[in-house]
Parts: C-alpha cells; structure tokens; sequence
C-alpha cells in the first residue's frame, strides 16, 4: 500500500508519515534531541474520569526510526498494521530535548485512520479538477511556499463529490515554472525551467504546499501549471502566471 501524510486520509494497510516542524523566533530550528514518538489511539472503550480521551498506547518509535530530515524538521513513518490500528482518531506525541540541559518537552499533534474507500460507476471518471495557486506576486529574493488549492469540479455537498475531494488528497501532485520568455529562443533551447514536474510533498486535505526560493531567479513572468493524476487520468492544469518583481 501507499505511503501517505497524517492529512492524506490513510488506511490501514498504508503506512503514515508523521512529521514535525520546529522553529525558534520565527526559524526553522532543531532540537537538542528527540527521545521517542509515542502513538495512541483515541478508543472510545478506554474513556474513564482519569482517561477521558480514552487514550491508549499503541506504539512507541525510537533511535533510527526518528528522522532529522533537514533543520526543524523531523519525521517517521508508521507501518498501520491489522494487528495494532483500526479505523478512528490517534495522537502522535513528540518527547524532545529542546536545550541541552532542559527537561523533557512533548508535543502532540492529532491525525486519522480513515475506511478504505470504494467506489463503483458503469461511466467512466468524467469529472475535471480546478487548479490554484498563491501568492502570485513575490518580491525577488523571497523564501516562502505558494499555497495550492485543489477542487473538484462536481456537484457540492454530494457523496460523489466527497468522495473526490478525499481521493484527491492522495493523488500525485506535480508543478512545473517556467520563465516567461516570448520568442527570445526557440522552445527547445529555452533553458529557464524553474521546476519541472518536481513533486509536491506537503499536502493537506484539498491543499498542497510547494517552497519557493527565489534569490537566484530574475525579476519578470513565470509560468506556472500543475499535473495531477487520478483515476487512471492525467489533469494538466492552464498555465497561471507569477511575477517576480
């Protein structure tokens, strides 16, 4: 099965990636040390006075299995197998050192497993997605992620259209920027790819999140468009520009 982040509707059988952003004075910044994840499930069974989330422990993640990725940025991935997780709400808590000589600090952070969804049609997939995409207008020298809406183009509030809006989630995201460039060079030789068809990582719900760092670009156009596929489909999204100034 697939490997998925905590807001891309995983299901059991799936595993999950669990990650944890750190920042001091607005910084991406890295703890002294993290010591262990804990997962609990939120079981309704387990609620009592002393428990009243019904909190219990599941599993415990530890040395290699916690990833430093880059600085103020951890992760680790959680295999969701039959045996420990069902359907329902789960905590991720983070036991971390943030000083040296500091006492241990947690962090908790929520996320779901979801039913494995099915859907059967005697049509095939017929419907289209919109795609878009903010800030349009960067200072040049900007570091920042452009925030990507993703929406379904069927009817609201319907099951069909519910059920597109979690599948989509999943669905590989791709963004490609290239610099407006009118007929200064055949197409060919154009060397101002920015991007092309990189992935987009983060992703929440109906949302994706792609960093930008624009202090070796130049000021002018750019094009930008998403590829997207679902359902056995490719959707190539209109070209929307951004301006660098």
């Amino acid at each position: 099965m697939a490997t998925k982040e905590r807001y891309q509707n995983p299901v059991v059988g799936d595993s999950v990636r669990l990650k944890l952003f750190s920042f001091r004075s607005n910084n991406r910044t890295n703890f002294n040390s993290v010591d262990k994840v804990e997962i609990y499930f939120l079981d309704p069974v387990e609620v009592t006075e002393e428990n009243p989330e019904g909190r219990r422990l599941v599993d415990t993640l530890t040395g290699a299995s916690i990833v430093n990725v880059e600085t103020g940025l951890y992760e680790v991935t959680v295999a969701l197998e039959d045996t420990k997780y069902t359907i329902g709400d789960y905590v991720d808590v983070w036991y971390a050192y943030i000083e040296a000589n500091d006492d241990l600090s947690t962090v908790e952070n929520t996320w779901k497993i979801y039913p494995d969804l099915f859907y059967t049609s005697p049509l095939p997939i017929v419907y289209d997605f919109s795609f878009a995409f903010r800030p349009n207008k960067l200072r040049l020298g900007s570091k920042q992620y452009l925030i990507i809406d993703i929406v379904p183009n069927v009817r609201n509030a319907s099951d069909l259209a519910r059920y597109y809006e979690n599948l989509a989630i999943v669905s590989p995201l791709k963004i490609s920027i290239t610099q407006v460039c009118g007929e200064c060079l055949p197409a060919e030789e154009d060397l101002r790819v920015i991007a092309e068809e990189e992935n987009v990582e983060f992703r929440e719900k109906g949302r994706g999140y792609y960093f930008l760092d624009t202090e070796d670009w130049t000021e002018g156009l750019y094009d930008v468009w998403f590829t997207m596929e679902f359902g056995g489909n490719t959707y190539i999204s209109s070209k929307q520009q951004l301006q660098i100034y």
